[in-house]
């Protein structure tokens, strides 16, 4: 059986097809406004009535729960709001200073593989932090990208301790994707210890900044979309920028 390593990561739209929607909010939105507005795009996307879309923003702080997640996973309820969602996996923190890109794209008019699907987000991901000399890997047995941390101490097994910097989750309706990654750039990473981040123990969550990389939200966003276009083709800017509630 093939891993998410060596999978065809192929995901270019058919000729012909028109550029990815670009589109950036600079203020928080908040995560109920963000679900309904991922389902009326998701809606005309599937119905040819717009084209695919990138959506990247920042939650103010709260937690989610997929449709993996476990009551037990959720250590302290009432540190912030709690939204079921119908994306896969289990909770997970969102908040100030992580980037959170929400993807639409019609995988039936590319190629209506899952686990290829999500591989390829993995790989946005990995060439985003190769683009700042961060060694970004996946794990077979564990979602998410992962970073070594040799200076930590080691894990029980004896191997090297890893520190997950981006989690994703996705849901498909009609073949259209949509929920997505979420990279931690700066966030507040006590706020992962109320929850147990998509339901794996035993290994920590780190940040680019925390890394060592005091970088901006705006350079991280020109590196990511450079590595989208790698793997999923050009995009376009969405003016004028939309703002929602936070």
């Amino acid at each position: 059986m093939s891993t998410r390593t060596d999978l065809d990561l192929s995901m270019l739209p058919q000729s012909g097809s028109r550029a990815v929607r670009w589109r950036i909010s600079d203020c928080p939105v908040g995560y109920q406004e963000a679900v309904a507005e991922m389902e009326r795009e998701v809606a005309a996307i599937a119905q040819g009535e717009a084209d695919e879309l990138v959506w990247l923003l920042e939650h103010p702080s709260l937690y989610t729960a997929g449709t993996s997640a476990q009551a037990t996973d959720l250590i302290e309820p009432d540190r912030f709001p709690v939204f079921a969602t119908g994306r896969g996996g289990e909770y997970t923190y969102h908040g100030p200073g992580q980037r959170v890109a929400y993807v639409m794209l019609d995988l039936k008019r590319r190629r209506p593989d899952v686990r290829a699907y999500v591989a390829a987000l993995e790989e946005v991901v990995i060439r985003t932090l190769d683009s700042m000399n961060v060694r970004g890997e996946r794990r077979e047995d564990r979602v998410g990208v992962w970073v070594k941390r040799p200076e930590k101490p080691v894990l029980a097994d004896g191997s090297v301790a890893e520190d997950k910097i981006a989690a994703f989750g996705i849901r498909l309706r009609r073949w259209v994707s949509f929920h997505g990654l979420a990279l931690n750039v700066e966030p507040d990473l006590s706020h992962f210890g109320g929850i147990v981040p998509c339901g794996i123990s035993g290994y920590g969550v780190t940040s680019l900044v925390d890394l060592g990389l005091p970088v901006m939200m705006a350079d991280v966003d020109i590196r990511l979309r450079e590595a989208f276009e790698s793997v999923f083709g050009d995009t376009v800017s969405e003016t004028p920028p939309l703002t929602y509630a936070p």
